[in-house]
Formats: structure tokens, sequence, C-alpha cells
């Protein structure tokens, strides 16, 4: 009752359960991930057989088909769902902020709520959607004269499923991105603009687009760093198998099936290693094409 805490070590005491979890959670399963990654190791045989390899995992890694495979199919996903997602909401945060007054915060809800939902429902409804023989997707396409689609049973039609269901996820989270970076848009500008007659198109272009350019690098940064670490949609899209001909098998879903399906532990950490690279590889990319510019613009 009359402990007293002195001062110069209160705030780390303060924080320190933030830390301990922090430590626990991220700091030892990133390094024991990285300390695997160059180990042979099957854990349902106990500590005592790991065994150091070297760089053996990240040599098996490069030359094997399937995680090149995974890497296409991952990219692929990437760019069909992460593109359209800006384009259609960069427009339609435009059109929300310059057209929609009264009920704007209940169109941005219900763009948003995607984004809230659980994955795994949202998963499991579009699976159902996508049915073969009673889907609402073929039943539409049935209305057209078109005849019924094998979403999920064929390897050409699995990936822009899977793409679909990302692209309605997150296209509201973005529309919440770029309507919050309009606001920042001095509107003196677009009057000035409409003043010495520049239509909507131009002030789109030339007013909209450039000041919406932090928020473009920064939800486009997302969206990469997102889109190559897909796991639920295609995990329970395709049962977790990858679909037919592993069309549907991103690198996340590998990763899991090496680790827990073929009992690899060590091949899975060299592998998320080099997919961390990728990541960071893309990122840089993205600042170079889309980041602040040398010149403040």
């Amino acid at each position: 009752m009359n402990f007293r805490l002195s001062p110069r070590w209160a705030p780390y005491v303060l924080i320190s359960p933030f830390l301990i979890l922090f430590a626990v959670f991220g700091v030892f399963p990133l390094g024991f991930s990285l300390w695997l990654a160059f180990q042979a190791w099957e854990p349902t045989s106990g500590l005592e057989t790991m065994r150091w390899v070297g760089l053996e995992n990240f040599a098996f890694a490069l030359q094997d088909p399937w995680f090149w495979k995974a890497l296409k199919n991952t990219a692929w996903l990437a760019l069909m769902s992460g593109l359209p997602q800006h384009l259609v909401a960069i427009p339609l945060a435009a059109f929300i902020d310059g057209g929609i007054r009264r009920w704007r915060d209940g169109v941005v809800g219900a763009w948003f709520v995607p984004y809230i939902t659980s994955t795994v429902a949202i998963a499991i409804l579009f699976a159902s959607l996508f049915s073969t023989d009673f889907g609402l997707v073929n039943a539409m396409l049935g209305w057209v004269g078109l005849g019924p689609v094998d979403w999920l049973g064929q390897p050409e039609n699995v990936k822009p499923a899977i793409a679909s269901i990302v692209f309605w996820r997150f296209v509201g989270f973005n529309v919440v991105l770029y309507l919050a970076a309009l606001q920042s848009i001095p509107r003196d500008l677009y009057e000035a603009a409409a003043l010495d007659g520049a239509g909507p198109l131009q002030r789109f272009r030339y007013i909209t687009l450039p000041g919406l350019r932090p928020m473009i690098f920064f939800g486009v940064t997302l969206s990469v760093v997102g889109g190559l670490q897909l796991f639920e949609e295609p995990f329970i899209l395709t049962g977790g198998r990858g679909g037919p001909d592993q069309s549907g098998m991103t690198a996340a879903v590998y990763l899991y099936r090496m680790a827990f399906d073929f009992n690899d532990f060590g091949g899975a950490s060299a592998m998320s290693w080099l997919l961390f690279v990728v990541v960071v590889g893309l990122t840089w990319l993205t600042h170079r094409l889309l980041g602040p510019r040398k010149d403040g613009a």
C-alpha cells in the first residue's frame, strides 16, 4: 500500500505490458522464423531433431516450381484485384464528395461495411454465390442467355472469382481514404478553376488527382502489401488446396501447406523471407513511382 514508483522508472513500467507482449508475440516469432529458415526441422519430432542446413531451404524454394507458380498467382491476384480498386474508388470518392450531401455518411458507411465484415464469412458467402448449379452469379448469367460457368472447378475461372471478392471487400476502404484526402484540397482551387472556364474533367485531372497523390501512394502501398499476403479468400474458396491445377494457390497458402501439410517448417520459413524480400522490392518500386518527389511535389 505504501509502495511508491520512482518517476525515473514509471514510464518504463507503464509501457512494459506492451513491450512484453510485443516481444513474445512479435519479436520472438520473427526471430525464430529467421532461425528456422536455416534449419531442417519437423516439429513432431521435437527440438532436438533441428539440424542446421544453411542456405539449402532457400535453394530449394528458388528451384520449387510450385513456389514460383504461387508467386505468379499472387502477383496476378494482387494486380487484378488491386488496380480496379483504385480506378473505381478515386472517381467514386470524387462523386460522393461533390455530388452527395444529405446522405453522404450513410453511403460511405454502406461502402465501408465489406471491409469490417469477417473475411471468413465473406469468402463462404461468395463460395455460395459462385456455385455452379445453385449460385446467384450463374443464375444472373442465365437471365441474359449465358450458360453456367464452373467458377471454382476450372483453372481459368478460379483467379477471377478470388479477385472479385478482394475487390468487393477493399474498394470501400479506399473510397474512405480518398474521401478523407479530398477534404484537404482547398475549395478555392476548384472555384478559381471554374471561373477560368475549366470543366469537371479538367478540374479532376489538374486539381483532384495531384491533390490525391500522397493518398494514392499510401493506398497503392497498402494494396501491394495486402495483395501479396492474400490468404483467407483463396484458402476458403479452394478448400485450402489451391484449387484445380493450383490456379488459386497464393504464396501465403503455399507457405501454410509447406508448414502444416508437408511438415517442412524450415522450407516454409525460407519462403516467407523470400516473400518478404518481394514485398520490400515492390514497395520500394511503388515509392519510386508514386512517392514524394525530390522537389516536394
